[in-house]
């Protein structure tokens, strides 16, 4: 999968050390995902979230932080929409970001 935007992961991870290792690992195997629909990234990710229009939240650093995509399965391209902590994405419209 093509992740659009590390960028974001890494300005979030240079303010939060402790995710840092969290993200970087999830960065790798989502790059080598072939995911084709939410069935398979479930199969990986248990206590991944799948929400409407493509939405998938992933729990990092157990639980600690939300991160929050989007994902064209088609083109096999994964758009990071938000990382932040619990407090942070109870903020947010998931659905519209």
């Amino acid at each position: 999968m093509r992740v659009i935007a590390l960028g974001t992961l890494k300005t979030f991870w240079r303010s939060n050390k402790d995710s840092e290792q969290s993200l970087k690992s999830w960065y790798q195997e989502a790059k080598r995902a072939r995911w084709n629909n939410p069935n398979e990234i479930k199969n990986k990710y248990i206590k991944a979230s799948i929400l409407k229009h493509n939405r998938v939240v992933f729990n990092i650093v157990g639980n600690k932080y939300r991160l929050v995509v989007r994902i064209n399965y088609d083109y096999k391209i994964i758009y990071i929409r938000f990382i932040g902590t619990h407090s942070d994405y109870d903020k947010i419209n998931v659905e519209k970001i």
